[in-house]
C-alpha cells in the first residue's frame, strides 16, 4: 500500500509491522481538509487489507492532535447540498471503518482533538493520551447536534450522565481528566506520549494476531449494537447544517467569541 501519497499524512514505519500516521498540517493544528478528510476515511480500509501491518498508531504533528474539520469544508457544507452527503457518507463510513478493521489502531493524543479529529483519536481501540491534551466535542457550540462518534462510544466509556454532560456543554477535557472518566485507556505525561503509544503498538505486533483481532472484533459488537443510534446521530447532525444556528457558530469561531443563539427552536 501506498500510505505516502495520503494528503497531509506522513507515513512511517517505527517498527517493522507498526505503521505509523501524523495528521501533518501543524499551522493549522492539523485540521482536516476535504481531501484529508476523504483518505482517513478509506485508508482503514486499505490497512485491514495489508498483511505487512500488524498495528496502526494515528498521532498529530506539532501542538496538537487535530483541530477537526476545516471551516472552509464547513462553509461549503452549508451552502452545498452534495459536498453535504458527501462528507455524511464519509462520517459515517470514518466511524464503521475503523471498527471494521481488523488491526489495532492506538491514538496518541497530543494537544487538541476537536471535532473529526476527536472521531480519529477516539475511535482507536486504544487511546493514549498526554496530561495536557484537549478533547473537546464542539458540535452543539457550533450549532449542530453532537452525531458522528459521539452517540455509538461516549455512553460506553465514560456513561451517559458524563457523555450528556461533555457533548451539551463543550466544555474541555484535558488528558488527566479524560482518563478519570474512562474516555480515554490512559494518560502520560506529555514527554513520554509517543514512546508509551509505540511501546503498545511493538506490544500488540509481536502479539498473538488471530487473539488480538478476534478479541478487537467481539468488543467492538458493542459498538455493532449501536448503529442505529449512530445513524440517526449523523442524520441529526448533518440535519444542522441545512439550519439556522451554523451560520453563527461558524461566525462566533471565526471571529473568536461566543455564539449569540437566538433561544428559540422549531422542534
Amino acid at each position: 500500500m501506498n500510505y505516502d501519497s495520503l494528503p497531509h499524512v506522513l507515513a512511517d514505519r517505527p517498527h517493522p509491522r507498526v505503521l505509523r500516521l501524523t495528521l501533518n498540517r501543524p499551522e493549522a493544528l492539523n485540521a482536516l481538509t476535504p481531501d484529508m478528510h476523504r483518505a482517513l476515511t478509506e485508508v482503514w480500509r486499505e490497512i485491514d487489507a495489508d498483511d505487512s501491518v500488524s498495528c496502526v498508531i494515528i498521532t498529530g504533528a506539532g501542538r496538537g492532535f487535530s483541530a477537526g474539520g476545516d471551516l472552509d469544508l464547513v462553509n461549503r457544507m452549508m451552502e452545498d447540498f452534495e459536498t453535504r452527503i458527501r462528507v455524511w457518507k464519509e462520517a459515517r463510513e470514518m466511524v464503521y471503518n475503523m471498527i471494521g478493521c481488523s488491526k489495532p489502531i492506538i491514538s496518541a493524543i497530543n494537544g487538541p482533538a476537536v471535532g473529526a479529529g476527536l472521531v480519529l483519536a477516539l475511535m482507536a481501540d486504544i487511546t493514549i493520551a498526554g496530561h495536557s491534551a484537549k478533547l473537546i466535542d464542539g458540535h452543539t457550540k457550533l450549532g449542530v447536534a453532537a452525531g458522528d462518534h459521539a452517540p455509538i462510544i461516549w455512553p460506553l466509556l465514560c456513561g451517559m450522565a458524563k457523555a450528556k454532560y461533555y457533548l451539551m456543554t463543550c466544555e474541555p477535557l484535558d488528558g488527566v481528566e479524560a482518563e478519570r472518566i474512562g474516555l480515554v485507556s490512559m494518560a502520560v505525561p506529555d514527554e513520554v506520549l509517543q514512546e508509551r503509544a509505540l511501546q503498545t503498538a511493538v506490544r500488540l505486533a509481536e502479539g498473538p494476531q488471530s487473539a488480538l483481532r478476534w478479541t478487537k472484533h467481539s468488543m467492538n459488537l458493542w459498538l455493532q449494537q449501536a448503529r442505529p443510534i449512530f445513524e440517526a446521530a449523523v442524520a441529526m447532525e448533518f440535519l444542522g447544517f441545512s439550519g439556522p444556528e451554523l451560520p453563527e457558530g461558524v461566525a462566533a469561531l471565526r471571529e473568536k467569541r461566543k455564539p449569540d443563539f437566538v433561544p428559540t427552536s422549531p422542534v
